[in-house]
Formats: structure tokens, sequence, C-alpha cells
């Protein structure tokens, strides 16, 4: 129950819950370790869930449908649940993101997701961040923590970084997105600090219509991330 609903306890076990079956079909597949593996009373004859204790090859603690539902943290859950220890981060080669200050969990979910989608090697969060690990931005992000390194920084790793602002930047598809980058996005309020956006080699802006004064943060990643991956499979 501490793993799924306290932060401060995930960061100091190193662990965190994964609930559902996608996600625990996602972590097997991705070579993660199940510390244990938890099944609801009512799932635990269903085929599907029984495939994911075979795949999982160890025994799962059965519950009661009330005790499952105190641990989970959806409304409906589905049955299965596991704990994992936490990925350590870890240097890899590619293009990066670096999220400064983006709070609600869901963004950052679906930031992982739009990253994991196009090609991103590693997201750095800085300290005011949702935390990636809890339960809200894991089913955000739909399995995708599992094939990216993630981590907790200060400030973006060496690269050429682009920042996306909501104005004055350079028109998306104009920008010059060659080499490799560190995509900066800022705070669903503020945006990117002054402070990055004076390190940044790009600015970049995406054109919107007078309706709305700007994109959320997830979305705008989602078409800035979008942008870089389809210029490289054109080879341009």
């Amino acid at each position: 129950m501490r793993l799924a609903q306290d932060g401060r306890f995930r960061r100091k076990e190193g662990r965190t819950i994964i609930e559902g079956p996608h996600l625990v079909e996602g972590a097997l597949a991705n070579g993660v370790a199940l510390e244990a593996l938890l099944v609801s009373e009512d799932a635990a004859a269903r085929a599907e869930i029984s495939r994911l204790i075979a795949r999982a090859a160890r025994s799962a603690v059965v519950l009661g449908e009330r005790i499952f539902r105190s641990i989970v943290d959806t409304d409906t859950p589905q049955g299965i649940a596991a704990e994992i220890a936490i990925p350590a981060s870890r240097d890899v080669a590619g293009d990066s993101v670096f999220l400064e200050g983006v709070q609600d969990a869901g963004n950052v979910g679906t930031l992982l997701r739009s990253a994991a989608a196009f090609g991103i090697a590693r997201v750095l969060l800085d300290r005011n961040c949702a935390d990636p690990w809890a339960p809200k931005v894991l089913r955000a992000g739909a399995g995708a923590h599992f094939g990216l390194s993630i981590g907790q920084a200060a400030g973006p790793p060496p690269a050429k970084v682009v920042c996306a602002v909501a104005h004055g930047g350079k028109p998306l598809r104009e920008a010059d997105l060659a080499g490799t980058l560190c995509w900066v996005f800022g705070s669903e309020g503020a945006g990117v600090s002054a402070e990055l956006r004076a390190k940044a080699q790009v600015l970049v802006t995406i054109p919107v219509s007078g309706a709305v004064e700007s994109l959320n943060v997830a979305a705008a990643a989602a078409i800035c991330l979008y942008e870089a991956f389809s210029r490289r499979a054109r080879g341009s």
C-alpha cells in the first residue's frame, strides 16, 4: 500500500507497484524481475491472468478482493499487480528529453509514452516533476517506462538543447533539428524557465490558431518529438 501511495517511500525502497495485465506483460517482455506477483481471487482463474503467472515463472499471492483493492490505485482493478525494483537510470546513446517542473502525473506518463514511440532513449526529470514511477504515471505511460532510461537530474545532459516555448521560438518546421538532441519541456503553467531558455541552442514554437494561446505540454511534446522522428525517417 505504501509503495502505491507514497512517493518518498518508493524512492527510499527503490521499488514500485505496477497494476494490470498490460504493465505486467510489458515488464516481463523487457526482462524486469517481479519481486512479488499479486492476484485477486476473482481474477486468479481467468485465462489471461493464468498465462501471465506461468510466464512470470513464480507463484502469485492470491488476495481477497477487498485487500487487493486496498493496495492498487485504480477504481476498477484488473486483478493483477506486481512489485518491481525501479530500474536504475543509465547512460545511453541517442536523443533525450528533460522535463522541468511538469507536475501532472498524466502529462508525465503521456510524455514518456510519446518519447518511447518516437525514438527517445532517455528521459530526465527535475525534482519538481511528478514521480515517474507513481501508479498514475505508469498507467499513462502504458509500458513505455520499460523501454526508456528514466532518471532525475538538475539539468539537461550534454547535447544540442532544444527548448519548446509557447511564443518567440523558431516555427517547428523551420527549426534545425540535426544532431543529438535534448528536448526540454517546461511546467504546465510557467513553461521553460528563463535559465534553461538561455542555455538552449534552439528555441522552437508550434504555430497554433488564435483559438487557443498554447498547447498542453504533453501534446506539444508529442508534436515536437514526431517532427524530429519523421525527419530522420525521411533522411532529412
